[in-house]
């Protein structure tokens, strides 16, 4: 009776929250219920004693200090937070406000100890006597609890940890929740603080647990569980850690498989160790060895893989990094997580094109170390072996990177073939830390002055440029702000109307909001901006290739989508994919000297059969494209929107439309100006499965959008309302998966 009640209480608080439709709880829930349910726990068990579960709306009577716990619980996640799972009810303890920088204690009336076992709900910084919840008799810590989690990336999951406290029976106590932690996981997250008799294996104290086993094939094989409980995950040879990192380890059938690369331990043990694992999980046992990746039978063809943006082969990614281009081959690197479906365990990916079309991945180029993860850089190559590094007849390839670490520094790696292998300069780093979470160093060399330059994000809109001979000493010019933008920079130096006597300099943040001005070697003097490069919701944090033939100009950005427009599946093996690669060149204006993004002449190898629609007038009920479908294509059009109110192109169930009284073009809650010229607009479409990225008047728009198309519609359409308009050219280019 007594666990029935419980269980219908618990149950009409998860739905009072929402919660009880989530698997997770749902989970919860059957587990506490089976325990509380078993005969071994009879109605002779006393009943559990609540000290909080924190549904009110303030703290009271418990005593906050500091600002780290707000005014009182916490909904949910606070902003800029990951998202806040495995809370029960409505209401839990969340030291996140005002960011991770912010401290402060939580403590408790006084209450007696009367049962057993001190069970509650706890997630986030997993920092001793720093982001902790104390158990306090007599004014000293004599138990105490963290969350999981020290490094980047992990999982705001609150997860169920018990503490024995039998020795202090009727003694009074407190419960201190503490916040004495800035950076890096520095809040805490508690709930539902219970004093029970009832040990639940879900509940013991998680231990640490081990596999050993002879290294015979190429890839070690990781089972994953989305959004399960992140453990921290080591490889261990000879009693040195190879490898370090944070995984989302699954108890059940996997929704994929995550890989590392173990041929150079070939016929050597490893031991494989995952920390504060529960006591029934059985995780570990699913480890597998084999040549060949697990599911290389559909790689690159699942269903919601994009054909045409890159992705990588498993895992998150983000930021593109260390652009560069060297005999033939274009270098992308970028922000991976290679054994999670989220952020995390920042290392740096690495694929190779000769197209910019057709990409190769290669193995992870840097990995965390002990200056933190990999955040993100750029690279170059040092024609002039300036800093030293050669090896050989070829320049060797520098990549610049932040280690975010406690605290953020900026260190070099080098490569002397060709970029196939990475090794880390032995001075790191080269730049200390200077404020906050300085990073994603952008270096380039500036010819006049035979130097290399650097932009460096520094914090709020702030960024520095600096200088140096030899990519290993830095010193700093100056500084300059960029308002509404952050992260990320990027500065190049690009012709005017493709006149190389006349040209400017451009700075953008992550956002890609750009000054036009020039630049003397020491300072970037704005002449106008900040503008805006693009205008769709699939934008983030671009870089452009350093050394490319030609001078020019070539941007891919990261097409950041949320799981609103692109609600990638959770048993996908990737998450995240790279924008279409883009010229951009300077043009004179009617109002100043802007930027135009176009997409590169390379993507016109996909191209396969052709659609050409006859020129002529479209009126009212028409669609000239009834008789073209496909999955991937391309459309280009030339069109006169005349008397028509309306302009849409309807791409598989997306619509592209133009408002001709408004001169606006718009796509999926995105809009931009687009005015006619000479009484025409020109647009280019390209239609991938998660991605829709619009062209308007030669690059006057752009506009990169990530949507979800649905699988089963191939239609695509033009119609117009409101009056007729006049086709001039209209061409449909069914396109050809990249990867095939």
């Amino acid at each position: 009776m007594l666990a029935a009640n419980m269980f219908s209480k618990l149950t009409f608080k998860l739905q009072l929250s929402g919660a009880a439709s989530t698997a997770s709880a749902a989970r919860w829930l059957l587990t506490l219920f089976v325990f509380l349910a078993a005969p071994a726990y009879s109605s002779a068990q006393p009943a559990d004693i609540v000290i909080d579960d924190f549904e009110g709306d303030s703290y009271a009577p418990w005593r906050a200090v500091g600002s780290a716990f707000g005014a009182g619980p916490a909904r949910g996640m606070l902003p800029n937070q990951m998202p806040v799972e495995g809370f029960l009810g409505k209401g839990f303890v969340n030291s996140f406000h005002k960011g991770d920088d912010s401290v402060g204690t939580l403590t408790s009336p006084e209450f007696r100890i009367e049962r057993r076992f001190l069970q509650f709900l706890i997630g986030g910084g997993g920092w001793p006597g720093k982001t902790c919840l104390n158990l306090v008799v007599d004014g000293k810590v004599v138990r105490s609890a963290t969350g999981p989690n020290v490094h980047s990336g992990g999982s705001e999951r609150l997860a169920p940890q018990q503490l024995e406290v039998v020795e202090f029976l009727g003694r009074t106590a407190r419960i201190q929740i503490v916040d004495e932690a800035a950076g890096t996981w520095g809040h805490i997250n508690v709930d539902q603080i219970v004093l029970t008799d009832r040990e639940v294996p879900a509940w013991l104290p998680p231990q640490d647990v081990e596999r050993t086993m002879l290294i015979e094939k190429r890839y070690l094989h990781l089972p994953v569980k989305s959004r399960a409980p992140t453990r921290r995950v080591s490889l261990i040879v000879a009693g040195t850690v190879e490898r370090e990192f944070d995984l989302e380890i699954a108890d059940s059938t996997p929704d994929w498989w995550a890989f590392v690369d173990i041929s150079h331990l070939k016929g050597k043990m490893i031991t494989v160790r995952a920390a504060k694992l529960r006591r029934d999980s059985v995780g570990l046992n699913a480890l597998d060895q084999s040549d060949e990746i697990k599911g290389s039978d559909s790689l690159y063809d699942e269903a919601q893989r994009p054909q045409f943006h890159f992705t990588s082969r498993r895992g998150w990614l983000n930021d593109p990094n260390g652009l560069v281009f060297y005999k033939g081959e274009y270098h992308l690197f970028y922000q991976h997580n290679p054994y999670g479906w989220n952020w995390g365990n920042m290392h740096w990916g690495h694929a190779v094109s000769t197209n910019l079309v057709h990409w190769r991945e290669l193995p992870i180029a840097l990995h965390p170390d002990k200056h933190g993860t990999m955040f993100s850089g750029s690279a170059v190559v040092d024609w002039n072996n300036t800093a030293g590094f050669q090896a050989g007849n070829e320049p060797p390839l520098v990549a610049m990177f932040t280690a975010a670490g406690r605290p953020f520094t900026q260190g070099l790696a080098y490569s002397n073939n060709r970029g196939r292998t990475w090794t880390k300069y032995e001075k790191n780093p080269v730049v200390r830390h200077i404020i906050r979470e300085n990073r994603d160093p952008k270096a380039f060399w500036f010819e006049p002055e035979k130097k290399w330059v650097m932009a460096l994000y520094l914090d709020q809109s702030d960024f520095g440029l600096f200088e140096s001979r030899d990519l290993k000493q830095w010193s700093k010019l100056s500084q300059l702000t960029i308002p509404g933008d952050s992260e990320c920079p990027e500065f190049f130096e690009v012709a005017v109307d493709g006149d190389p006597k006349q040209t400017r300099w451009i700075f953008h943040g992550a956002n890609g909001r750009y000054f036009v001005g020039s630049f003397d070697g020491c300072r970037f003097a704005p002449e106008s901006g900040p503008h805006t490069l693009q205008h769709g919701n699939a934008w983030y944090a671009s870089q452009t290739f350093n050394d490319v033939p030609g001078d020019r100009r070539i941007l891919i950005p990261w097409a950041r989508m949320t799981e609103r427009d692109v609600p990638f599946h959770q048993q996908m093996p990737f998450n995240q994919m790279m924008g279409l690669p883009v010229e951009l060149t300077l043009v004179s204006t009617a109002h100043g000297i802007r930027l135009r993004a176009n997409p590169v002449s390379e993507l016109a190898v996909l191209r396969g059969r052709t659609h050409a629609i006859e020129s002529g007038a479209v009126q009212p009920g028409d669609n000239p494209l009834s008789a073209v479908t496909g999955e991937l294509f391309e459309l280009v059009a030339d069109i006169a929107p005349r008397d028509a109110r309306l302009l849409t192109f309807n791409l598989r169930g997306e619509h592209v439309t133009y408002d001709v009284k408004k001169q606006e073009l718009s796509c999926a809650r995105s809009v931009a100006s687009l005015k006619p010229r000479n009484g025409r607009i020109e647009l280019r479409l390209f239609v991938d499965r998660t991605a829709i990225d619009i062209f308007g008047n030669q690059g006057e728009v752009y506009m990169p959008i990530g949507r979800a198309l649905p699988s089963g519609n191939r239609t695509i359409g033009l119609s117009v309302e409101g009056g007729r308009a006049t086709i001039h050219s209209l061409r449909v280019f069914e396109l050809q998966s990249s990867w095939k």
